[in-house]
C-alpha cells in the first residue's frame, strides 16, 4: 500500500519542523515548504534520519505560488492526503509602534497562507473524498494578548476560517482542524520581530515562551497535533491554560479584556522615538547581554538548537 502524501507549510524550523518529523515516524511520505531556502535545506538534514522528505521554496501568501507549488507536489508524490499549515511570523510590540506593514506581512502569513492552500488541495480531496486539514491558529486568535495585534487579528481570522470550513465540510469526507496552541518552547523567540522597546519586549517574551510552567514541550505538542488532525477532530488545544484562557473569555469576555489591559499597563511602552521597523530576538537578547535572561530562556535556546531556529544549530 502506497504512503499517504503529507504537506506542512511552514516546515524548515520550530513546530512546523516537528510536526513534519512526526508525520515521518507516521509513515507518511512529507513535503515541506518554507521561504528560505537555507534552511529548508538544513530542515531536510535534520529529517531525513527519519523519513523521505522533500522540500519546496514557496511564501504562503502569493496565491499563484501555492497554486504551482501544490501542483509540483502531487507531480512528485501524489494526492495530498493531509495538509497542515504552520507557517507564521511574531511581532511582538505596542500597537504605536505597528505599522500597516506588518498587519499586511501577518495576515498574508497566517490568514491567506491557510485559505491558499486548502483551496489549492480542497478539489481534489473533494474528489476522492477524503482528507485532512489541519490550521495552526493560537489561543492568541481566541483572546487577544497585548503587544501581539498583527499576529492576533491574523490568528483570529485563521481561527474563524477553519472553524467555518470545518462546518462547510461536514459529511463529505474531508475534515478541518483547527489547532490551538499556547506558549510552546520551540524557540520561536529567537526568531520572532521586536519593535517599539525592543529589547524590553524581547526579555518578557522570551520569558514567557521558555519558562515550563507558562510554555509546553514543542515535540509533545507535535505529536497531539498530529494526532487530532489525523482523527478529523474538529479542535485540538494542547494545553490547560490554553483551554482555561478560553473558557474564562468565553463566559465573561468583558472582564478578560479588562485584565489584558491590565497587563498591557505593566509591559514595556513604546519609547518616545518611534524607528521603523523590527529587530529579531537574538539582535535584541545580543543588546540586553543579561545573564539572568539567558538563564530564564534556557530551556527555549536548547530548543532553538534543536529545531533549527539560529545558526550553529546542533541536535543537542
Amino acid at each position: 500500500m502506497d504512503q499517504p502524501v503529507a504537506f506542512v507549510a511552514g516546515a524548515s524550523r520550530g513546530l512546523g519542523l516537528l510536526i513534519a518529523r512526526e508525520l515521518l515516524n507516521r509513515e507518511h511520505q512529507v513535503a515541506i515548504c518554507a521561504r528560505d531556502p537555507e534552511e529548508l535545506a538544513a530542515a531536510v538534514e535534520l529529517l531525513s534520519p527519519f523519513g523521505d522528505v522533500r522540500s519546496y521554496v514557496c511564501d504562503v501568501s502569493d496565491r499563484p505560488a501555492v497554486e504551482a507549488l501544490i501542483g509540483d507536489v502531487e507531480t512528485d508524490l501524489g494526492p495530498i492526503d493531509v495538509l497542515i499549515t504552520v507557517a507564521g511570523v511574531i511581532q511582538v510590540g505596542p500597537a504605536e509602534s505597528m505599522t500597516l506593514e506588518h498587519f499586511d506581512t501577518a495576515i498574508g502569513t497566517m490568514l491567506w497562507g491557510p485559505v491558499h492552500l486548502a483551496w489549492a488541495v480542497l478539489p481534489g480531496m473533494r474528489k476522492r473524498r477524503q482528507g485532512r486539514i489541519g490550521t495552526v491558529a493560537s489561543i492568541g486568535g481566541t483572546v487577544a494578548p497585548p503587544h501581539l495585534l498583527p499576529y492576533a487579528t491574523a490568528k483570529f481570522a485563521a481561527v474563524g476560517f477553519s472553524e467555518g470550513l470545518a462546518a462547510e465540510l461536514f459529511g463529505t469526507g474531508v475534515t478541518s482542524t483547527t489547532i490551538i496552541p499556547g506558549l510552546m518552547r520551540t524557540g520561536s523567540h529567537e526568531r520572532a520581530q521586536f519593535t517599539g522597546n525592543a529589547a524590553h519586549e524581547y526579555a518578557w517574551f522570551a520569558s514567557a515562551a521558555s519558562l515550563p510552567l507558562v510554555s509546553m514541550g514543542a515535540q509533545r505538542a507535535a505529536a497531539k497535533i498530529v494526532s487530532g488532525v489525523l482523527a478529523g477532530r474538529p479542535h485540538v488545544g494542547l494545553s490547560p491554560l490554553t483551554h482555561v484562557g478560553m473558557r474564562i473569555h468565553g463566559v465573561a469576555p468583558s472582564t478578560t479584556v479588562r485584565v489584558l489591559g491590565v497587563v498591557n499597563r505593566v509591559l514595556p511602552g513604546a519609547p518616545n522615538e518611534l524607528k521603523p521597523g523590527t529587530i529579531p530576538g537574538y539582535s535584541a537578547s545580543a543588546a540586553l547581554n543579561s545573564r539572568v535572561l539567558h538563564v530564564i530562556t534556557a530551556l527555549g535556546s536548547r530548543a532553538a538548537r534543536r529545531n533549527n531556529q539560529r545558526i550553529g544549530r546542533t541536535t543537542d
